[in-house]
């Protein structure tokens, strides 16, 4: 009796443990406790679904090395960054590339819009050359110390890393600046309650 005890308790332990490390899953979509950039493990901060009215659009993650709550402390966190969005139903990326130029437009100030133009005409080409974003597609956009903001579409990166830190800045208040283009995602990514 004292042996199956035993038993009982290394599986219920076990059982707890694999609850412990286990993927969480939003609208089907698992998500990593973790993920590894440039052999930097990162945690992650927060995730969340982005709406456009009542539709779910994607799924948006994102990792950090340390736990950050605002566009400031992003930026400031030492180390690689990830933000990850994985499509929930099928969107036109020529459209979806002007919305992301838009919320840059609503988050930075116009005096610094100048200097944003060639990357963000580099971010319109990638959306041009990949047309259709469909369910369960995922584009990641990894900050890398030295080597600058990397985006990947479908499994591919998406041309030579956009190097200005100013640029990442801009990109990432999108969802974290003043004027996000969703609330609700801005604080499931950040991890606020």
């Amino acid at each position: 009796m004292l042996k199956w005890v035993r038993v009982l308790g290394l599986v219920a332990g076990l059982g707890v443990a694999a609850q412990a490390y286990a993927a969480t899953d939003i609208a089907g979509v698992k998500i990593e406790d973790t993920a590894t950039i440039a052999g930097v493990k990162l945690q992650l901060n927060g995730a969340g679904i982005r709406y456009k009215g009542p539709f779910k659009v994607y799924v948006g993650d994102l990792y950090t090395t340390q736990k950050v709550k605002s566009l400031e402390e992003l930026i400031a966190a030492p180390g690689p960054k990830r933000l990850t969005m994985t499509f929930l139903r099928e969107i036109e990326a020529g459209p979806f590339g002007k919305l992301l130029t838009r919320g840059v437009e609503d988050n930075v100030p116009k005096n610094e819009m100048s200097k944003l133009v060639p990357g963000m005409i580099r971010m319109g080409d990638i959306f041009t050359v990949n047309k259709v974003l469909n369910p369960g597609d995922v584009i990641t956009i990894d900050w890398i110390p030295g080597t600058g903001m990397v985006v990947t579409a479908k499994g591919k990166v998406q041309g030579e890393p956009f190097k200005e830190p100013e640029f990442f800045k801009a990109i990432m208040s999108i969802w974290f600046g003043q004027s996000p283009a969703d609330w609700k995602l801005k604080d499931a990514m950040l991890g606020i309650k």
